[in-house]
């Protein structure tokens, strides 16, 4: 094993990658958030959540069982709470771990720079001779190692332990847990591969894929790059590996209990799927490697799977928050527009990953439809996973329900707190992206981004209180004048936005795939200002959609709305959408640490006239009653209640269309 590692707070430059990438991320620790929606979000991440996680990954005996200690004469006897580990348990460690690496990245802490110390040594001491590391086949069956890994979360644990000691390194410089992760990792690629000898194997749950790619970046090491590309392309070739290792356990491959390998996304090649199947998180996972992987070597078939693919996510099997994944029995995808509301799953780590893939798909194809759907699930799908207080969280997010739905603790399976917290303390690496000329803004999040651009260090200020508010300024820092392009987004959902340069109109004539670009010599002092205009929207599903038939959803901004409850005068299911209601959008401080609400006259049915009657020929009466609707994201921090984002419309009289 080398070590020609980058150096820690090293940013990556376009010949890193190999090929010419359009863009580069920033990384969160050249950006400062400090605006009045996500600030306060990752103040509560770095305060409340990181600690909590690791206290309850201490209380479950995750800590104990990943550093070895356990009794020998229980585990051999299965005793519950004998500190057993269990087939995922490393990857909730290890997400943790790269949580609170990207937070010690940003803020400095000594207390939780040591309480990583100590988890790490752990890690470390459990590593085998051979470089082996898993706590549930070392401690509970070593004889099955990688015998089952259509079921089986080796090889997923392992991408996340790599993820923690990549972030781990690149925050403190310290090579603890890279080392460890390099050495797993080499014994990976000892193991499976084309070559004689080795098993022609790939993970039931895609993660090492885009983990190997992120070692790579930080190692320069080919072969990591090339395990990857492996995992890829050996997925759903024949022989089905999967039905092999199944019959050389002496089972028998038709009896795989989710039926079909769609559920893991190995029904097929990579670069012949066209449809989003199976396990949503897995299936978003691996497409985000295979946006890596064309990225790195410019695979054009790979980028067209992943284009395809997303596509039809989107047009077809992505819920109005984005949400995705619409099924309980494989927690993912079924047939297109079956997005049912009180049971859709849309798991928290399936929108999370969403992000993941739509970020690496805008920096190659700078497109703004990649923005949109990585910021809806931001701010949707993804926020709601955690509650304000930052210790209570969604597994699964309905879009409706009816007050029995609370976030919770903790989880048997607890894989959604780590990944919001990981991606609450990185949030700074989504706002901005650059080439070697040209800086980027796909967020609009109050920040300071500090980058290099035509050989100088440039400064930009975003003033913002957006996701409220449609004015974003961006100030530039300059030493001196500088020639260079900024890009700026303009949102899909924005109708009418409106740009000027110190004080003088841009003509947004000329705009590409989404994107307005000024290239000019820039000055200290530069302003350039963005008004993305934020009417009260009503959206209106595709008509196969046959639970929100009749129904729409509220949206302003980025923002889609929820009905709770708490908020109205009448039961939700009594609640009419006039067609010409007219709503307004107040912003209220003192609710839910200050969010802009929607408020207007609605209808509301009446009990009235219907006593010990079931059924009548006469409708029941609706009289003027007050609405109030609220970000979804916020939905179930006051109690129990019910909910629903989709409102029933009294619409006005459909008129028939020539045919």
């Amino acid at each position: 094993m080398t070590n020609n590692v980058k150096q820690a707070g090293q940013q990556p430059t376009m010949a890193d990658n190999h090929v010419e990438r359009r863009l580069v991320p920033l990384v969160q620790t050249q950006v400062t958030i400090d605006d009045r929606l996500w600030a306060p979000r990752q103040h509560v991440n770095r305060e409340q959540t990181i600690p909590y996680i690791l206290e309850q990954c201490r209380k479950t005996g995750r800590v104990d069982a990943l550093s070895g200690v356990w009794d020998p004469a229980l585990v051999a006897r299965g005793v519950e709470g004998s500190n057993i580990p269990v087939l995922f348990w490393d990857s909730d460690i290890a997400k943790w771990i790269e949580a609170a690496s990207y937070s010690l990245a940003t803020h400095p802490d000594p207390t939780l720079d040591t309480q990583v110390d100590e988890v790490i040594a752990g890690v470390a001491g459990a590593q085998q001779p051979d470089g082996y590391l898993n706590s549930w086949f070392t401690t509970v069956h070593p004889e099955q190692r990688w015998t089952n890994l259509r079921d089986w979360h080796e090889l997923y644990n392992a991408g996340h332990l790599i993820e923690a000691g990549v972030a781990h390194f690149q925050a403190t410089g310290k090579h603890t847990l890279l080392d460890v992760v390099r050495r797993y990792a080499d014994y990976i690629d000892s193991v499976f591969g084309t070559a004689p000898g080795k098993q022609r194997g790939y993970c039931g749950h895609p993660e090492i894929e885009l983990a190997l790619v992120r070692l790579y970046h930080a190692t320069a090491e080919r072969r990591y790059l090339d395990l990857a590309r492996y995992f890829v392309d050996e997925r759903g070739r024949e022989p089905h590996y999967f039905d092999q290792e199944a019959r050389a356990r002496g089972d028998d491959p038709a009896r795989f209990w989710a039926r079909t390998h769609e559920y893991n996304q190995s029904h097929c090649p990579v670069r012949l799927q066209d449809e989003v199947v199976g396990h949503a998180v897995r299936a978003t996972y691996l497409y985000s490697a295979m946006a890596d992987l064309s990225a790195e070597d410019g695979d054009a078939s790979l980028l067209g799977a992943c284009r395809r693919l997303f596509r039809h996510l989107t047009t077809k099997r992505m819920y109005v928050m984005g949400g995705i994944g619409s099924s309980m029995n494989n927690e993912g995808f079924t047939s297109d527009y079956d997005l049912p509301n009180e049971s859709a799953y849309a798991e928290t780590c399936a929108g999370i990953a969403l992000v993941f893939w739509a970020q690496r798909m805008l920096n190659i194809d700078l497109d703004r439809r990649y923005a949109d759907i990585m910021e809806l699930a931001l701010y949707n799908a993804v926020l709601s996973g955690v509650s304000a207080d930052g210790t209570h969280f969604f597994y699964d997010n309905p879009l409706s329900s009816d007050g029995d739905k609370q976030r919770s603790e903790w989880f048997t399976c607890p894989c959604c707190p780590p990944n919001l917290a990981r991606l609450i303390a990185s949030l700074g690496g989504y706002i901005y992206a650059q080439s070697d000329d040209e800086a980027v803004a796909h967020l609009y999040v109050q920040s300071t981004a500090q980058l290099r651009l035509a050989g100088q260090d440039v400064t930009l200020r975003q003033e913002t209180n957006y996701p409220w508010d449609e004015q974003v300024t961006i100030r530039v820092g300059v030493g001196a004048p500088a020639t260079f392009g900024l890009r700026l987004r303009l949102p899909g959902w924005c109708r009418a936005p409106r740009l000027t340069l110190n004080g003088e109109a841009i003509d947004l004539a000329d705009v590409r795939d989404g994107y307005v670009a000024i290239r000019r010599q820039w000055r200290d002092g530069d302003m350039v200002t963005l008004n993305l205009p934020m009417p009260i929207e009503r959206v209106y599903a595709h008509p196969e959609v046959r639970a929100d038939v009749g129904s729409a959803a509220l949206r302003r901004g980025p923002l889609v709305y929820c009905l709770e409850q708490t908020d109205q005068t009448a039961p939700l299911h009594h609640i009419l959408l006039p067609a010409d209601a007219k709503l307004t959008a107040r912003f209220d401080p003192d609710l839910l640490g200050g969010v802009v609400v929607l408020e207007g006259q609605a209808l509301t049915l009446s009990p009235s006239g219907w006593d010990d009657v079931l059924y009548r020929t006469e409708p029941p009466a609706a009289q003027p009653s007050p609405i109030r609707a609220v970000p979804y994201y916020a939905w179930s921090n006051r109690g129990a209640g019910s909910m629903t984002v989709w409102v029933r419309e009294q619409p006005a009289t459909l008129q028939p269309t020539a045919g």
